[in-house]
């Protein structure tokens, strides 16, 4: 069973499964895990690892639109080096204070490798679901794509500065608060570009189509790119840049961009369902060609 078959069978079992997180009388809580072998390439250093994986948590906060109030992790390791742990907890703590939410800790455990698993809180009144999205509607992503495969390519060039620093995002928690007031639907890119849509797609029951012209790719991607086709590769399937893909109304761009405090980039259309053209991936389609329904996925 591969990880998506492993999310479709928990979806069936837990009713509240499919969104960024699980909003609870007002409060939105998620989790995450991230691994060494996965997740951390070498070279990354543990501030880097510490601001990532409680930022990867902190993110499905920021897609439900909700302000972010504090944050968890579980450091697990073969070892405990007290530098290595000193500066991890430094990385958790510079990612809440980057969105005005509190690092408050978490637990210590053993493990054959380098693993972590994070928890973020935050609180909404208005949560924005994946299943809202409606014919008519415009798709806008924030910021830019591609930074953290960009940050990959670094790594195994050994350019580990940049590409720790690449590593660390910013959680768009403010632009999701921003957008939040506008948006029909919204999740983070974690997954990559073309599976988001593919997600918010099936939710919402309808057809996307993108204009690949207008998806806004970070600068990184050109240093690193081998050709037009890999950075096409790294920026729309990759995965892991933690932005945010909404659709709203395509009269309330304007009023969101000026609430917006990063790019918000209108890069596609939502159409009705049956426009769909037949087949899996046909319900997203990229300049009127089916968009694969591909991205991040963590191995088994």
């Amino acid at each position: 069973m591969d990880e998506r078959a492993a999310l479709d069978l928990v979806g069936g079992l837990v009713g509240h499964a499919g969104d960024d997180a699980a909003v609870v009388d007002g409060t939105v809580v998620t989790t995450d895990m991230l691994h060494e072998t996965t997740d951390f390439p070498p070279g990354t250093t543990r501030y880097t690892a510490g601001w990532r994986a409680v930022g990867a948590s902190l993110s499905d906060v920021a897609a439900m639109g909700a302000r972010a109030t504090a944050a968890v992790a579980v450091y697990a390791a073969p070892r405990f080096d007290g530098t290595e742990l000193e500066r991890f907890v430094e990385g958790a703590k510079a990612v809440c204070e980057r969105v005005d939410a509190a690092y408050v800790g978490g637990d210590l455990d053993g493990h054959e490798e380098f693993t972590v698993a994070s928890t973020a809180l935050g609180e909404t009144t208005a949560p924005v679901y994946r299943d809202g999205a409606t014919a008519g509607d415009v798709v806008c992503v924030t910021g830019e794509l591609g930074r953290s495969a960009a940050a990959l390519r670094a790594f195994d060039a050994g350019d580990v500065d940049r590409a720790n620093d690449l590593f660390q995002f910013t959680p768009r928690v403010a632009a999701g608060r921003a957008l939040a007031g506008h948006a029909t639907a919204m999740m983070d890119s974690s997954d990559g570009l073309a599976r988001s849509l593919h997600q918010l797609a099936s939710a919402s029951d309808c057809a996307i189509d993108v204009d690949e012209d207008a998806i806004p790719v970070a600068d990184a991607v050109s240093a690193y790119a081998e050709d037009a086709a890999d950075a096409r590769e790294m920026s729309l399937f990759f995965g892991e840049d933690f932005e945010l893909v909404a659709t709203l109304p395509a009269d309330a761009v304007p009023a969101a961009r000026e609430a917006c405090p990063t790019n918000l980039a209108v890069v596609g259309e939502v159409n009705a369902a049956e426009e769909a053209a037949d087949g899996a991936d046909g319900s997203v389609t990229v300049d009127g060609d089916a968009l694969p329904n591909r991205g991040f996925t963590h191995g088994a």
